[in-house]
Protein backbone atom coordinates (compact mmCIF):
# COMPACT_ATOMS: atom_id res chain seq x y z
CA UNK A 1 0.00 0.00 0.00
CA UNK A 2 2.78 2.73 1.08
CA UNK A 3 4.59 2.01 -2.49
CA UNK A 4 1.25 2.32 -4.28
CA UNK A 5 0.38 5.49 -3.20
CA UNK A 6 4.28 6.94 -3.59
CA UNK A 7 4.78 5.27 -6.60
CA UNK A 8 1.81 5.22 -8.32
CA UNK A 9 1.92 9.30 -7.58
CA UNK A 10 -2.17 9.06 -6.65
CA UNK A 11 -2.75 12.44 -5.45
CA UNK A 12 -4.61 12.46 -1.75
CA UNK A 13 -4.11 8.50 -1.87
CA UNK A 14 -3.65 8.82 1.68
CA UNK A 15 -7.40 10.29 2.35
CA UNK A 16 -8.89 8.31 -0.52
CA UNK A 17 -7.49 4.82 1.67
CA UNK A 18 -8.95 6.63 4.83
CA UNK A 19 -12.13 7.20 2.89
CA UNK A 20 -12.50 4.78 0.05
CA UNK A 21 -11.78 4.50 -3.31
CA UNK A 22 -11.63 2.11 -6.39
CA UNK A 23 -7.88 1.18 -6.11
CA UNK A 24 -6.03 -1.38 -5.38
CA UNK A 25 -6.99 -4.12 -2.90
CA UNK A 26 -6.94 -1.87 0.44
CA UNK A 27 -8.48 0.92 1.75
CA UNK A 28 -10.47 1.66 5.19
CA UNK A 29 -14.12 1.16 4.33
CA UNK A 30 -13.37 -1.81 2.39
CA UNK A 31 -11.26 -3.34 5.49
CA UNK A 32 -13.74 -3.20 7.42
CA UNK A 33 -16.38 -4.76 5.24
CA UNK A 34 -13.85 -7.30 4.42
CA UNK A 35 -13.35 -8.22 8.62
CA UNK A 36 -9.28 -7.79 8.37
CA UNK A 37 -8.40 -6.65 11.69
CA UNK A 38 -4.63 -5.47 10.33
CA UNK A 39 -1.79 -7.31 8.87
CA UNK A 40 2.22 -6.22 7.73
CA UNK A 41 2.24 -3.24 5.94
CA UNK A 42 5.03 -2.87 4.12
CA UNK A 43 7.96 -0.61 3.09
CA UNK A 44 9.32 -1.43 -0.73
CA UNK A 45 11.51 -0.05 -2.62
CA UNK A 46 10.83 -1.46 -6.28
CA UNK A 47 13.10 -2.12 -8.62
CA UNK A 48 12.40 -0.08 -12.03
CA UNK A 49 11.49 -2.98 -14.15
CA UNK A 50 7.09 -2.78 -13.25
CA UNK A 51 5.37 -5.64 -12.06
CA UNK A 52 3.43 -5.61 -14.99
CA UNK A 53 5.99 -6.52 -16.98
CA UNK A 54 6.70 -9.64 -14.92
CA UNK A 55 3.19 -10.94 -15.07
CA UNK A 56 3.29 -11.21 -18.28
CA UNK A 57 6.37 -13.05 -18.55
CA UNK A 58 4.69 -15.43 -15.97
CA UNK A 59 2.17 -16.80 -17.90
CA UNK A 60 4.60 -18.84 -20.11
CA UNK A 61 5.01 -22.76 -19.67
CA UNK A 62 8.10 -21.70 -18.14
CA UNK A 63 9.85 -18.80 -16.93
CA UNK A 64 13.28 -17.80 -15.08
CA UNK A 65 13.66 -13.66 -14.73
CA UNK A 66 16.61 -12.29 -13.73
CA UNK A 67 17.20 -11.10 -10.42
CA UNK A 68 17.15 -7.07 -10.80
CA UNK A 69 20.13 -4.55 -10.34
CA UNK A 70 20.66 -4.19 -6.59
CA UNK A 71 19.99 -0.62 -4.94
CA UNK A 72 22.28 1.01 -2.70
CA UNK A 73 21.72 1.81 0.80
CA UNK A 74 21.74 5.36 -0.87
CA UNK A 75 19.16 5.36 -3.20
CA UNK A 76 16.67 2.92 -1.41
CA UNK A 77 16.94 4.83 2.62
CA UNK A 78 14.85 8.02 1.04
CA UNK A 79 12.13 5.62 -0.53
CA UNK A 80 11.74 3.72 2.69
CA UNK A 81 11.54 6.85 4.95
CA UNK A 82 8.77 8.19 2.41
CA UNK A 83 6.94 4.89 2.58
CA UNK A 84 6.86 5.34 6.46
CA UNK A 85 5.91 8.79 6.75
CA UNK A 86 2.84 7.29 4.42
CA UNK A 87 2.24 5.05 7.11
CA UNK A 88 2.30 7.81 10.00
CA UNK A 89 0.24 9.99 7.72
CA UNK A 90 -2.30 7.38 7.74
CA UNK A 91 -2.43 6.53 11.71
CA UNK A 92 -2.21 10.92 12.18
CA UNK A 93 -5.18 11.24 9.75
CA UNK A 94 -7.37 8.36 10.78
CA UNK A 95 -9.04 9.59 13.82
CA UNK A 96 -8.45 6.23 15.44
CA UNK A 97 -9.51 4.37 12.32
CA UNK A 98 -5.99 2.64 11.91
CA UNK A 99 -3.02 2.80 14.71
CA UNK A 100 0.47 1.50 14.14
CA UNK A 101 1.55 -1.52 16.30
CA UNK A 102 4.74 -1.78 18.20
CA UNK A 103 3.51 -4.79 20.04
CA UNK A 104 0.93 -7.57 20.23
CA UNK A 105 -0.97 -5.87 23.55
CA UNK A 106 -1.51 -2.97 20.68
CA UNK A 107 -2.49 -5.28 18.05
CA UNK A 108 -5.27 -6.86 20.69
CA UNK A 109 -6.24 -3.43 21.65
CA UNK A 110 -6.81 -2.29 17.93
CA UNK A 111 -8.81 -5.69 17.33
CA UNK A 112 -10.65 -5.00 20.17
CA UNK A 113 -11.83 -1.39 18.96
CA UNK A 114 -12.37 -2.06 15.57
CA UNK A 115 -9.42 -0.40 14.78
CA UNK A 116 -6.73 -1.38 12.02
CA UNK A 117 -3.76 -2.88 12.97
CA UNK A 118 -0.60 -1.40 11.13
CA UNK A 119 2.60 -2.86 11.76
CA UNK A 120 5.41 -2.18 9.69
CA UNK A 121 7.40 -4.52 7.55
CA UNK A 122 10.09 -4.08 5.73
CA UNK A 123 10.79 -6.13 2.35
CA UNK A 124 14.31 -6.27 1.37
CA UNK A 125 16.81 -4.46 3.92
CA UNK A 126 18.51 -1.82 1.30
CA UNK A 127 17.44 0.78 3.29
CA UNK A 128 19.50 -0.41 5.91
CA UNK A 129 23.73 0.72 6.37
CA UNK A 130 26.46 -2.35 7.14
CA UNK A 131 26.53 -0.10 10.16
CA UNK A 132 23.16 -0.99 11.18
CA UNK A 133 22.44 2.88 12.04
CA UNK A 134 19.14 2.93 10.16
CA UNK A 135 18.12 -0.08 11.70
CA UNK A 136 17.72 1.71 14.85
CA UNK A 137 15.95 4.67 13.51
CA UNK A 138 13.61 2.06 11.66
CA UNK A 139 12.75 0.25 15.12
CA UNK A 140 11.76 3.69 17.26
CA UNK A 141 9.23 4.55 14.41
CA UNK A 142 7.84 1.22 14.64
CA UNK A 143 9.51 -1.38 12.43
CA UNK A 144 9.19 -4.79 14.08
CA UNK A 145 9.43 -6.78 10.69
CA UNK A 146 12.23 -7.26 8.34
CA UNK A 147 12.76 -9.41 5.22
CA UNK A 148 16.25 -9.65 4.81
CA UNK A 149 15.90 -9.51 0.96
CA UNK A 150 13.44 -9.48 -1.76
CA UNK A 151 14.17 -11.01 -5.09
CA UNK A 152 17.23 -9.55 -5.40
CA UNK A 153 20.69 -9.48 -3.93
CA UNK A 154 21.98 -6.91 -1.36
CA UNK A 155 24.81 -6.70 1.24
CA UNK A 156 22.69 -9.30 3.82
CA UNK A 157 21.86 -12.32 1.19
CA UNK A 158 20.16 -13.30 -1.95
CA UNK A 159 16.28 -13.47 -2.88
CA UNK A 160 15.17 -16.06 -5.21
CA UNK A 161 14.43 -15.50 -8.70
CA UNK A 162 10.56 -15.75 -10.47
CA UNK A 163 11.41 -19.14 -11.53
CA UNK A 164 9.41 -21.76 -12.38
CA UNK A 165 9.46 -24.60 -12.06
CA UNK A 166 11.92 -25.34 -9.70
CA UNK A 167 12.66 -25.48 -5.70
CA UNK A 168 14.18 -22.30 -3.86
CA UNK A 169 17.20 -24.05 -3.94
CA UNK A 170 18.50 -21.34 -6.61
CA UNK A 171 21.88 -19.63 -5.05
CA UNK A 172 23.86 -18.45 -1.89
CA UNK A 173 22.09 -17.28 1.23
CA UNK A 174 22.77 -14.88 4.10
CA UNK A 175 26.24 -12.85 3.81
CA UNK A 176 28.07 -12.17 7.14
CA UNK A 177 26.52 -9.03 7.57
CA UNK A 178 23.28 -10.74 6.88
CA UNK A 179 23.89 -13.30 9.61
CA UNK A 180 24.07 -10.07 12.03
CA UNK A 181 20.80 -8.71 10.97
CA UNK A 182 19.37 -11.77 12.20
CA UNK A 183 21.56 -11.71 15.39
CA UNK A 184 20.49 -7.88 16.05
CA UNK A 185 16.96 -8.35 15.13
CA UNK A 186 16.39 -10.82 17.11
CA UNK A 187 18.20 -8.77 20.34
CA UNK A 188 15.77 -6.26 19.26
CA UNK A 189 12.47 -8.41 19.31
CA UNK A 190 12.28 -7.95 15.54
CA UNK A 191 10.56 -11.01 13.36
CA UNK A 192 12.77 -11.97 10.47
CA UNK A 193 10.80 -13.51 7.08
CA UNK A 194 11.95 -15.83 4.73
CA UNK A 195 9.73 -15.37 2.41
CA UNK A 196 11.91 -13.98 -0.54
CA UNK A 197 14.78 -15.63 0.63
CA UNK A 198 16.78 -18.69 -0.94
CA UNK A 199 16.14 -22.17 0.67
CA UNK A 200 20.23 -21.94 1.61
CA UNK A 201 19.48 -18.54 2.96
CA UNK A 202 16.45 -20.07 4.75
CA UNK A 203 18.32 -22.37 6.64
CA UNK A 204 21.46 -19.55 7.50
CA UNK A 205 18.22 -17.75 9.22
CA UNK A 206 17.50 -20.96 11.22
CA UNK A 207 20.81 -21.42 12.35
CA UNK A 208 21.46 -17.67 13.26
CA UNK A 209 17.97 -17.04 14.93
CA UNK A 210 16.85 -18.51 17.88
CA UNK A 211 13.12 -17.24 17.00
CA UNK A 212 10.25 -18.70 15.48
CA UNK A 213 11.08 -19.26 11.68
CA UNK A 214 8.75 -16.85 9.62
CA UNK A 215 7.74 -17.06 6.39
CA UNK A 216 5.08 -14.16 5.83
CA UNK A 217 3.71 -15.10 2.38
CA UNK A 218 4.95 -18.15 1.13
CA UNK A 219 3.06 -21.56 -0.20
CA UNK A 220 3.82 -25.08 -0.75
CA UNK A 221 6.45 -25.88 -3.54
CA UNK A 222 4.93 -29.33 -3.41
CA UNK A 223 1.38 -28.30 -5.11
CA UNK A 224 3.33 -25.60 -6.82
CA UNK A 225 6.95 -26.09 -8.22
CA UNK A 226 7.65 -22.60 -7.61
CA UNK A 227 11.16 -20.50 -6.26
CA UNK A 228 9.08 -18.79 -4.29
CA UNK A 229 7.37 -21.71 -2.44
CA UNK A 230 8.74 -23.65 0.63
CA UNK A 231 9.47 -26.94 0.04
CA UNK A 232 7.79 -30.14 3.08
CA UNK A 233 11.35 -29.82 4.56
CA UNK A 234 11.15 -25.74 5.15
CA UNK A 235 7.36 -26.13 6.31
CA UNK A 236 8.19 -29.09 8.56
CA UNK A 237 11.00 -26.94 9.96
CA UNK A 238 8.89 -23.58 10.17
CA UNK A 239 6.13 -26.01 12.47
CA UNK A 240 9.18 -27.10 14.92
CA UNK A 241 10.64 -24.08 15.90
CA UNK A 242 6.91 -22.62 16.69
CA UNK A 243 6.95 -20.36 13.55
CA UNK A 244 4.33 -19.37 10.68
CA UNK A 245 3.92 -19.81 7.12
CA UNK A 246 1.12 -17.48 5.45
CA UNK A 247 -0.68 -18.80 2.44
CA UNK A 248 0.21 -16.26 -0.32
CA UNK A 249 -2.66 -15.25 -2.53
CA UNK A 250 -0.55 -14.16 -5.36
CA UNK A 251 -2.03 -16.63 -8.91
CA UNK A 252 1.30 -17.54 -9.59
CA UNK A 253 2.85 -19.66 -6.42
CA UNK A 254 -1.21 -21.38 -5.99
CA UNK A 255 -1.96 -22.65 -9.20
CA UNK A 256 0.23 -25.90 -10.04
CA UNK A 257 1.07 -24.41 -13.47
CA UNK A 258 2.86 -21.45 -12.29
CA UNK A 259 1.04 -18.92 -14.16
CA UNK A 260 -0.15 -14.92 -13.20
CA UNK A 261 -3.67 -15.56 -13.77
CA UNK A 262 -6.91 -13.93 -11.94
CA UNK A 263 -8.97 -16.93 -12.98
CA UNK A 264 -7.19 -19.28 -10.27
CA UNK A 265 -10.29 -20.80 -8.26
CA UNK A 266 -10.28 -20.70 -4.58
CA UNK A 267 -9.82 -24.64 -4.37
CA UNK A 268 -5.94 -23.86 -5.30
CA UNK A 269 -5.95 -21.78 -2.06
CA UNK A 270 -7.59 -24.45 0.21
CA UNK A 271 -5.05 -27.65 -1.18
CA UNK A 272 -2.14 -25.00 0.15
CA UNK A 273 -3.74 -24.51 3.16
CA UNK A 274 -4.47 -28.07 3.45
CA UNK A 275 -0.53 -29.38 2.79
CA UNK A 276 1.00 -26.93 4.76
CA UNK A 277 -1.19 -27.60 7.70
CA UNK A 278 -0.30 -31.13 7.06
CA UNK A 279 3.47 -30.69 6.99
CA UNK A 280 3.82 -27.92 9.48
CA UNK A 281 0.94 -28.33 11.70
CA UNK A 282 -2.12 -26.41 12.70
CA UNK A 283 -0.67 -23.61 14.64
CA UNK A 284 1.83 -22.61 12.61
CA UNK A 285 -0.14 -21.69 9.21
CA UNK A 286 -2.02 -18.48 8.45
CA UNK A 287 -3.10 -15.72 6.24
CA UNK A 288 -0.38 -14.08 3.89
CA UNK A 289 -2.50 -12.56 1.75
CA UNK A 290 0.03 -9.84 -0.09
CA UNK A 291 -3.15 -7.45 -0.71
CA UNK A 292 -1.76 -4.70 -3.15
CA UNK A 293 1.67 -6.61 -3.72
CA UNK A 294 -0.47 -9.17 -6.26
CA UNK A 295 -2.13 -10.28 -8.71
CA UNK A 296 -4.99 -12.31 -6.21
CA UNK A 297 -7.74 -14.97 -7.84
CA UNK A 298 -11.14 -13.33 -9.16
CA UNK A 299 -13.18 -14.57 -6.32
CA UNK A 300 -11.47 -13.17 -4.02
CA UNK A 301 -10.47 -9.48 -5.82
CA UNK A 302 -9.83 -7.56 -3.28
CA UNK A 303 -9.85 -7.16 0.74
CA UNK A 304 -13.59 -8.00 0.71
CA UNK A 305 -13.03 -11.43 -0.99
CA UNK A 306 -12.06 -12.58 2.78
CA UNK A 307 -15.52 -13.06 3.37
CA UNK A 308 -16.12 -16.02 0.38
CA UNK A 309 -12.50 -17.03 1.07
CA UNK A 310 -13.73 -17.51 4.57
CA UNK A 311 -16.91 -19.23 3.60
CA UNK A 312 -15.26 -21.45 1.10
CA UNK A 313 -12.87 -22.34 4.13
CA UNK A 314 -15.85 -23.87 6.79
CA UNK A 315 -17.80 -25.80 3.52
CA UNK A 316 -13.83 -26.92 3.09
CA UNK A 317 -14.24 -28.65 6.86
CA UNK A 318 -12.72 -26.15 8.63
CA UNK A 319 -14.51 -25.30 12.50
CA UNK A 320 -14.47 -22.52 14.35
CA UNK A 321 -11.43 -23.56 16.70
CA UNK A 322 -9.75 -23.90 12.97
CA UNK A 323 -10.37 -20.45 11.81
CA UNK A 324 -10.08 -18.37 14.59
CA UNK A 325 -6.11 -20.09 14.70
CA UNK A 326 -5.51 -19.60 10.76
CA UNK A 327 -7.27 -16.00 10.76
CA UNK A 328 -5.45 -14.51 13.68
CA UNK A 329 -4.66 -16.69 16.60
CA UNK A 330 -1.35 -18.19 14.97
CA UNK A 331 -0.16 -14.67 13.83
CA UNK A 332 -0.66 -13.34 17.41
CA UNK A 333 1.05 -16.23 18.97
CA UNK A 334 4.16 -15.98 17.15
CA UNK A 335 4.55 -12.33 17.10
CA UNK A 336 4.40 -12.66 20.99
CA UNK A 337 7.07 -14.94 21.09
CA UNK A 338 9.32 -13.13 18.45
CA UNK A 339 8.72 -9.35 19.80
CA UNK A 340 8.10 -9.95 23.29
CA UNK A 341 10.16 -12.53 23.90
Amino acid sequence: LPTRILMKDESGGVQQFLDGYDKGHLDIPRIRKGGFGGGMFVIFVPSPAGREDRYEQMNAAAYDLPLPTPISAEDASPIALKEMAILMRIERESDGRAKICRSVSDIRECMAAGTLAIMMHMEGAEAIDAEFNALEVFYQAGLRSIGPVWSRSNIFGHGVPFRYPTTPDTGPGLTDLGKELVRICNERGIMVDCAHITEKGFWDVAEASDAPIVATHSNANAICPHARNLTDKQLKAIGESGGIAGVNFATAFLRPDGQMRADTPLEDMLRHFDHMIGQAGLDSVGFGSDFDGAMVPEHVGDVTGLIPLREAMRKHGYDDDTMRQLCHENWLRVLENTLEA
